[in-house]
């Protein structure tokens, strides 16, 4: 195991009120009272449920992060929220660039002017890189991914390198049951990793695999040598399933 201490972070994506979102905290704590040792663990709520989820938090050791950010810190921009407003709630980062807000419009440029802007706030980033079905079985899963990195961090530098992390998400395993071998999973993410140097320090950045990430596969995953933790979706709204693959990410 290196020396990067693991990250598991779950993407609520658009679930949970603000009631089930408390309901989660206290069923999440029962399983792990005291945390992880050795693993740092982030819960990523939609915009509503921020407040709630940090205050049911407290002192438990988790952060809560967004799932995006805008890039300007106020403005004629609605329906979208600073990364101002989302410290403003007591969350502590944020995802940035995942396949679904991509394709939802988001462009690299947009995806590297909202890294710096959460930097620059004090905001810890999930930058999330990852390639289509297509793509991978044309072989191109190395250029794409290295291409989404690059302009990911092209407005940062080794500064930054304790402040974000980078995950590896294959849009074809995102949500379907399908996940990467962990011989796939830590090939993309030893690319995702190497694409990194030159802008931040390649060999402490922790990269994370997300995609159908579940309680039966994580210890796999996490055992490979580039892989420093998760990004996990649907699974990490059990709290149950989501305590076992924190405790899988253990050193």
């Amino acid at each position: 195991m290196s020396e990067r201490t693991p990250i598991v972070a779950g993407n609520w994506k658009m679930n949970t009120t603000q009631a089930e979102g408390r309901a989660w905290v206290e069923a999440f704590v029962k399983e792990l009272p005291e945390g992880q040792p050795g693993v740092e663990i982030a819960v990523c709520p939609p915009f509503t449920g921020l407040a709630t989820v940090a205050e049911a938090l407290g002192d438990y050791p988790a952060v809560v992060m967004s799932q995006t950010i805008h890039d300007e810190p106020k403005g004629a921009h609605t329906g979208e929220v600073s990364a101002a407003m989302v410290r403003a709630t007591g969350a502590r980062g944020t995802i940035l660039g995942h396949s679904e807000r991509r394709a939802a419009g988001e462009t690299d440029e947009m995806v590297a002017n909202r890294v710096r802007a959460a930097l620059d706030a004090g905001l810890f980033v999930i930058l999330c890189c990852g390639e289509s079905l297509e793509q991978r079985e044309a072989g191109e899963t190395e250029a794409w991914v290295s291409k989404q990195v690059r302009a990911g961090l092209r407005a940062i530098s080794h500064e930054w390198t304790d402040r974000l992390a980078l995950a590896y998400e294959p849009i074809w395993a995102i949500g379907t049951g399908k996940t990467a071998t962990p011989e796939m999973a830590q090939e993309t993410c030893a690319q995702v990793r190497a694409a990194a140097a030159g802008f931040i320090d390649a060999s402490r950045v922790r990269v994370l695999y997300g995609g159908s990430v579940n309680a039966e596969n994580a210890a796999d995953l996490m055992a490979q040598p580039d892989i420093d933790g998760g990004l996990v979706g649907g699974a990490s709204l059990d709290p149950a399933g989501f305590a076992t693959i924190v405790r899988a990410a253990a050193p």
